[in-house]
């Protein structure tokens, strides 16, 4: 399970003409992506992710979500492993499947929830415009 966490002063995500996910406070731009082989021990990675992401002290002054009861705005991406270390075409064989990759994306919304936070998503398969205003910039990468 990978995510690539961006600080923002505000976020949306759109579908077609409509916003399904928008964050207009200072919080996090969370891009999940789900590994083939993220349902072994699926509800360790799920806790592990959705704890890292609450308590990440990467807001401003050292703080977190945990701590500010900033939101973070949670969107699926699959191409977080895709492969370009041979030819041009990235191969995308490391990304799991939908039906393996779409319960795990929304236990970490549902885990990130049951710790309180307040989240916004994307729509899991969709074609998503997703904007953002980097606070910083600050980005970083999360792996479990």
């Amino acid at each position: 399970m990978r995510a690539v966490v961006a600080r923002v002063t505000e976020a949306s995500v759109t579908v077609g003409d409509e916003v399904t996910g928008a964050i207009y406070e200072p919080g996090l731009l969370v891009l999940l992506g789900i590994h083939v082989d993220d349902e072994t021990s699926a509800a360790s990675k799920v806790a592990t992710m959705a704890r890292k992401l609450h308590e990440a002290r990467i807001l401003r002054d050292e703080e977190s979500c945990a701590t500010t009861g900033a939101p973070l705005l949670v969107v699926s991406q699959f191409t977080l492993y895709g492969d370009t270390r041979k030819g041009r075409r990235p191969s995308w064989t490391a990304a799991a499947r939908p039906e393996i990759a779409e319960p795990l994306v929304t236990a970490v919304v549902d885990a990130l929830r049951e710790r309180g936070a307040r989240v916004e998503t994307g729509r899991f398969g969709a074609m998503m415009a997703v904007r953002s205003v980097n606070d910083g910039p600050f980005t970083l990468l999360i792996e479990v």
